[in-house]
């Protein structure tokens, strides 16, 4: 059986974005069109499914690296902030983006987040910690499902892994 694991990036997410579109849970608001995906960046992207290709590369983020917070996906998805005469810094991504599509994520029950530990301070009411999201059976399933898919093309493209 094919995972996710064996099929590049570069079929996988555009292939996943296409079946993300089907998702009712996965729509891009209003505000998506004029927002710009970091601070690193100058303008907002041109690409009209940007949103679901955003969304498909989360979902196999999360999965590769689960669990996972927001933060660390927004250095993840950041670049280089040009800061003028001063030395390049590293930008970060937009938060909003990345906390917006895992929730939606979320409500189409492909990611969930991981419960941690339960800190209870003197005179203060107990406070639940999370580990980050981590992928669901489902969302497992549907990108097993389009990673092979999509393994006919890889193959024709790199002739080298029908051994794999």
């Amino acid at each position: 059986m094919t995972t996710f694991y064996d099929v590049p990036a570069n079929f996988l997410i555009p292939a996943l974005a296409e079946r993300l579109t089907g998702h009712d849970a996965i729509q891009m608001p209003e505000w998506a069109d004029v927002v710009k995906t970091g601070s690193s960046r100058e303008r907002p992207p041109s690409q009209d499914n940007w949103w679901h290709t955003r969304g498909a590369a989360l979902l196999r983020k999360i999965a590769r690296q689960g669990p996972i917070g927001v933060t660390a996906l927004a250095q993840e998805y950041g670049g280089r902030k040009n800061n003028g005469s001063k030395p390049n810094t590293p930008g970060v991504g937009s938060r909003k983006v990345i906390r917006a599509l895992v929730q939606q994520l979320e409500e189409a029950g492909l990611v969930t987040t991981q419960v941690g530990r339960l800190v209870e301070p003197e005179g203060r009411e107990p406070t639940q910690l999370y580990h980050g999201r981590v992928v669901t059976s489902n969302g497992q399933k549907l990108l097993n499902e389009v990673a092979h898919s999509v393994r006919p093309d890889v193959e024709a493209a790199y002739p080298g892994l029908e051994k794999y």
